[in-house]
């Protein structure tokens, strides 16, 4: 696993405190002798409630019974169906030939009203019973809100959040434009997973089938970051939409699970304080740790961030790094998109169109001399796709909110580009 971390400014005024921000990108190796010697662990929950029964739990079953070709015999997966009742359809365990699973998937049919808590629950047990010590995912597909059992958002991701502790990784996927996007993002976030929007069954077909790529493709598991400032730096904060622990100190970040060639990228502001003596002065010690899924042994990285301290006049004509101020940029965009989709949840769709219209002329607006073609690229995409929301905004503002929210998570919160199509 690399490491690499650069400042948007690596020199500072002496006397002079100031923030700075630091691209940290992690990089992940690719695949060694073909697939990862480790079995993968999937854990499906799969909403049968009565509004699937369009079309939609029959694509899903479809999703799975091709994602089961995909499987080895040893890879474990388990399947729990929900609706206001909760059954393990699959128990938790090999996939052998996978012909006692398909049969299942056959005789799978829509329900009643929706206890996701319950789904969510037992998928997470079954997650534990069988995967011990090791890394597992589990998938929740829904395409409406929680009605019964534990409805609360809070608890629910809590709830996630206890099994991102146990190494359980949790994604979800909501269905159409009558689930509860921010209930789907809590438990997401609290597990490190992904959060996809699917318009209908084949699209949430696809979102499986990508975690289900990614799962397979894994070259390490456990990932954390932690940050440890240094002397009298008084803050570090992480601009991505991760959940933060603090330690002694400092504070860590779960970062789940990469995959081979995946290159993640992390946004930090720095408080950097008066520095009164000139030459190199370290201002965080950032630390890797991951589970390398070849051999399981538990592997680490270690990397100093230092500014170099300056006369004031020298730190006067200093430029700005262009790839942290490409990402600072991107990011920015980011956050606005985020807050634009609780403008639309309030109804005010006039500060939702400012934002959007703001975003996309300071995306415009970056000199494209100083970045690279993968990043004018980026850029461009980046502004069809606030056009777009601007456009159906008018007319279906929730399914923009969703589609933006989930637009948001994947480029803020699981920031980068690998073969696995993540990004």
């Amino acid at each position: 696993m690399d490491l690499n971390a650069k400042l948007d400014f690596n020199v500072v005024a002496v006397d002079q405190g100031e923030m700075v921000n630091l691209l940290l990108e992690i990089a992940a190796p690719g695949l060694e002798g073909g697939r990862r010697r480790d079995p993968a662990r999937l854990q499906v929950v799969l909403d049968r409630s009565g509004s699937m029964a369009g079309g939609q739990l029959v694509t899903a079953l479809q999703a799975i019974d091709s994602l089961i070709g995909r499987l080895g015999p040893d890879d474990v997966f388990g399947l729990v169906v929900f609706d206001d009742h909760v059954d393990v359809a699959v128990p938790s365990g090999p996939v052998r030939d996978g012909s006692a699973i398909r049969q299942v998937l056959h005789q799978i049919y829509p329900g009643r009203t929706t206890n996701l808590s319950g789904g969510l629950l037992r998928g997470i047990q079954e997650c534990a019973r069988t995967a011990g010590d090791r890394a597992s995912t589990l998938v929740l597909l829904s395409d409406g809100h929680a009605n019964r059992g534990v409805t609360d958002h809070r608890q629910l991701a809590d709830f996630a959040a206890g099994a991102g502790g146990d190494r359980i990784t949790i994604s979800t996927i909501g269905i159409g434009a009558g689930y509860d996007e921010d209930l789907l993002e809590a438990i997401s976030r609290g597990a490190s997973g992904n959060s996809h929007f699917a318009e209908n069954g084949d699209e949430a077909g696809a979102h499986l089938a990508s975690e289900v790529e990614g799962l397979l493709e894994q070259v390490a598991q456990a990932v954390s970051l932690t940050v440890r400032p240094e002397g009298s730096v008084s803050q570090v904060r992480l601009f991505n939409d991760l959940s933060v622990s603090q330690i002694d100190g400092g504070f860590m970040v779960e970062l789940g699970e990469l995959v081979a060639d995946e290159n993640r990228k992390l946004l930090f502001e720095i408080d950097v304080p008066d520095i009164a003596t000139l030459g190199p002065a370290q201002v965080c010690e950032i630390e890797l740790r991951w589970v390398d899924t070849a051999t399981m042994e538990s592997k680490l990285a270690t990397i100093p961030v230092n500014v170099n301290v300056v006369p004031g006049d020298q730190a006067a004509g200093r430029v700005r790094d262009a790839e942290v101020e490409t990402e600072l940029t991107f990011q920015t965009v980011q956050r606005a998109k985020q807050q634009a989709t609780d403008d639309i949840a309030r109804g005010d769709y006039d500060s939702a169109r400012r934002r959007m219209t703001s975003s996309s002329h300071r995306l415009r607006g970056m000199n494209r001399n100083r970045m690279s073609p993968e990043n004018i690229s980026e850029f461009e995409q980046e502004q069809r796709f606030l056009e777009q929301r601007m456009d159906q905004l008018g007319s279906d503002p929730n399914r923009t909110r969703k589609s933006m929210k989930s637009d948001f998570i994947r480029k803020h919160r699981r920031r980068g580009r690998g073969p696995s199509g993540r990004e």
